[in-house]
């Protein structure tokens, strides 16, 4: 059986909901999750109970939003021994970005550029090396899923992700979740060649290695030109008011 969620991860996803909207809160934090690859497609969830704790909701605003993504074809559920609640191996087709995110699409830009800058400098401050093993790891995943890009954006995800974690800030994964949720979204409109994902890993690498000399400035940097790069190209796709 596939475990759910890596342990870092899980403590995102599965952190206390806080909004005076938790079933709102819960399902779009589910959903993002299984968008971005965070709950692998046949991950089982953990129990209702430990959700319930995890997420710090009643069990009624978990099984509304556990309905809710079962009827958008997004989890299945199964009785039984074995039973339990699981991402569908299938997903449904991704919705258009909404016409909110089209028209405030600089918004998410600049909520990205403000967490990524963040977690750059904090990431060279912190990180331990064996934090940041993982993030390499996931550069080479990256540069042998140059014909699929797929693969590469939800390698993608966990580098900036991992990246985040490495800072040791809790919520500035929450706040890279997010961000990256909402980026999927627009980034649907950019094409993707071989040579701009080959590009865009190359910066990865330069950001790890900054990071893993402690060189904030010039991780911050990277990072910048790395993230103005996407804005450049969906400034000549996307409405500008």
């Amino acid at each position: 059986m596939k475990v759910a969620l890596l342990a870092a991860s899980a403590d995102t996803v599965f952190a206390p909901v806080r909004s005076q909207t938790a079933f709102e809160e819960t399902l779009e934090r589910l959903g993002t999750a299984i968008k971005l690859g965070l709950l692998e497609p046949g991950a089982r969830l953990p129990p209702e109970r430990d959700l319930c704790r995890q997420l710090g909701i009643s069990r009624s605003t978990l099984r509304q939003a556990l309905t809710a993504l079962v009827q958008s074809g997004h989890l299945h559920a199964t009785r039984g021994r074995s039973g339990g609640t699981f991402v569908a191996e299938s997903q449904p087709p991704a919705a258009a970005p909404s016409g909110e995110l089209l028209a405030c699409w600089r918004d998410a830009c600049d909520q990205r550029l403000a967490v990524e800058l963040a977690v750059a400098v904090l990431a060279a401050e912190r990180a331990e090396p064996e934090a940041l093993e993982p993030v390499e790891g996931l550069i080479a995943a990256m540069d042998a899923a140059l014909e699929d890009f797929p693969t590469f954006r939800q390698a993608d995800v966990r580098w900036h992700i991992g990246l985040a974690e490495a800072s040791g800030s809790q919520r500035l994964i929450g706040a890279m979740t997010e961000a990256q949720g909402l980026m999927t979204d627009l980034i649907s409109y950019i094409a993707h060649p071989p040579e701009l994902l080959a590009w865009t890993n190359l910066q990865h690498g330069k950001m790890l290695a900054a990071v893993r000399n402690g060189d904030g400035d010039r991780a911050m940097r990277i990072m910048a030109e790395h993230l103005k790069g996407t804005e450049h190209v969906l400034a000549g796709r996307l409405p500008t008011a």
